[in-house]
């Protein structure tokens, strides 16, 4: 003898109250429970990779400062350049290069800031790069 036998041929019962649940809704009912709420995205975070900034040499850092005494020394210029720097990471230590290339609008030597076109700002001791046709010589 069957466990079920004397249900099963019953008609499925249809509440005359309520309307049927969605089946979206009955899903639901069945999902995941996420007890820690931010979980998955501080993983994200966490696993997410970020570069260390270089130190470059003396040598380097000369060859930066005349690069950037050659494009003070243009007059109602303003050259387009690509400049590789480190952006710091706004949320853990670290960050990434960057490689940028637009019209300079101003460098102020006191602040120590290049000023692009588009509103831009880099710390030039954040540059390690600046690449232009004219420093080939360099």
């Amino acid at each position: 003898m069957n466990k079920y036998e004397d249900i099963i041929d019953l008609p499925h019962h249809v509440s005359k109250k309520r309307p049927p649940m969605s089946m979206a809704d009955r899903a639901a009912q069945f999902s995941p429970f996420a007890a820690l709420t931010g979980y998955d995205e501080t993983i994200k975070e966490n696993d997410r990779y970020l570069d260390e900034k270089i130190d470059i040499s003396e040598e380097e850092k000369e060859i930066l400062d005349r690069k950037i005494n050659m494009i003070t020394n243009i007059p109602n210029k303003r050259p387009s350049l690509t400049i590789t720097y480190f952006k710091k990471d706004d949320k853990k230590s670290g960050g990434r290069y960057i490689t940028k290339s637009c019209a300079i609008k101003k460098i102020d030597m006191i602040d120590r800031v290049i000023s692009f076109i588009d509103d831009t700002k880099i710390a030039l001791d954040d540059v390690i790069d600046i690449e232009d046709v004219s420093f080939d010589d360099l």
